[in-house]
């Protein structure tokens, strides 16, 4: 929690939170806990379901449409085709907080 003063919360924050709640966790069984609980979200996004953790929020797939661009150094047009990226939308309960 020593981050906040900056406005990031990283993962090793996350870590030492869970060991003061839970101090009978050894560091490894709680970053082994942390990992299996992003890869299954990552896991259900990549096979486009919706994940909803209540109270937090949701995570899905965003498909990003095709688009030209241009390569400002050579002038060269190239084509993107569609690309996905995960999408994040907080909870209200999280917003109000």
């Amino acid at each position: 929690m020593n981050n906040l003063k900056k406005g990031t919360y990283n993962r090793s924050d996350i870590e030492a939170s869970l060991r003061k709640e839970f101090p009978s966790l050894t560091k490894l069984q709680i970053s082994e806990a942390i990992d299996s609980i992003l890869e299954s979200i990552i896991e259900a996004v990549a096979l486009d379901e919706r994940v909803e953790i209540r109270g937090f929020g949701t995570f899905s797939k965003k498909l990003i449409r095709p688009r030209k661009f241009v390569n400002p150094k050579t002038k060269e047009i190239s084509y993107l085709g569609e690309t996905a990226t995960m999408h994040f939308k907080p909870s209200k309960a999280l917003i109000k907080k």
